[in-house]
């Protein structure tokens, strides 16, 4: 009888995870439609912002523009990692906690060693990871995914911007997770700055426009422009993955739940149906 107990209360605990997965999976395929319909407005955006800068970066050589080309020799690297802030959602965050160990412990080992290497973690969970791997983290951005707007996400990049040009770093790079679909994210780390030279295909690009007041003080405004874009789009592009990775991962669980209240129901019935055998047995041997 104790074992119908114990399974009557296993029953009862897989039954309320079940409607607690279901509802974490309904919420996030709500957070889900407005995360992928802001990256999706987004991208075309950010693709033609980026279009357009590398028509005009071809033709133009100016020293108050060099800075963000400027491949200098890399003795300070920042990463700036997006994850998330809960867990719950697969292997979304440690496979970013893992990325960013690979670039830690290959591109940048030199560098790690004579600590040259700040760690910029947006979000919790990566940074947690990382910090119990012995990597010191900067965690004064961490809360920056809460309430996200472009304000925030500028103000932000305006700040590395600004310390990539006073030459506290030489190089900056995103990992983050790429939108693809409510299953798929692609991982991916971006070199912000400096900017690569980029060729377009096509030569007469340059010289099918008129600029007011001149292609230099455009770019000005326009490289850091593109380069607010590019990160706050890595960032939409997290938070959309994260919410896919999570419905993913309830409605998988969700799922299994169902198995195990399955597999559960029908031991309870054996152990039922074993205990009246049983009963009437021992009222035959009495008899």
């Amino acid at each position: 009888m104790s074992n119908q107990k114990e399974i009557r209360a296993r029953i009862s605990s897989t039954i309320s995870t079940q409607q607690i997965t279901k509802a974490m999976k309904l919420v996030s395929a709500t957070k889900l439609r407005k995360a992928s319909d802001a990256i999706v407005r987004m991208r075309p955006y950010a693709l033609k912002l980026q279009g357009i800068m590398s028509n005009l970066q071809e033709s133009v050589d100016d020293d108050r523009l060099a800075v963000y080309f400027e491949q200098r020799e890399v003795r300070k690297v920042c990463l700036v990692v997006i994850s998330s802030d809960r867990g719950l959602c697969g292997a979304f965050n440690a496979n970013v906690a893992k990325r960013t160990r690979h670039l830690l412990e290959n591109d940048y080992k030199e560098l790690v060693k004579k600590d040259a290497v700040e760690i910029i973690c947006i979000g919790k969970k990566a940074g947690e990871t990382l910090k119990r791997l012995g990597y010191k983290i900067n965690t004064e951005y961490q809360n920056l995914l809460l309430d996200l707007n472009a304000e925030k996400a500028f103000n932000f990049t305006e700040t590395l911007i600004q310390r990539f040009k006073a030459g506290e770093m030489d190089k900056i790079e995103v990992v983050f997770n790429q939108f693809k679909n409510a299953a798929t994210q692609i991982l991916t780390n971006e070199s912000v700055l400096p900017i690569s030279a980029e060729k377009s295909d096509n030569k007469s690009s340059s010289g099918d426009y008129l600029f007011e007041p001149s292609k230099v003080v455009i770019l000005e405004d326009l490289i850091p422009r593109s380069l607010k874009t590019q990160v706050y789009r890595a960032m939409l592009d997290s938070l959309a993955s994260e919410h896919g990775a999570r419905m993913v991962a309830m409605d998988k669980a969700t799922e299994n739940a169902g198995e195990l209240l399955g597999a559960l129901r029908l031991a309870y019935n054996q152990a039922r149906q074993a205990a009246i055998t049983r009963e009437i047995s021992e009222i035959v041997g009495g008899v």
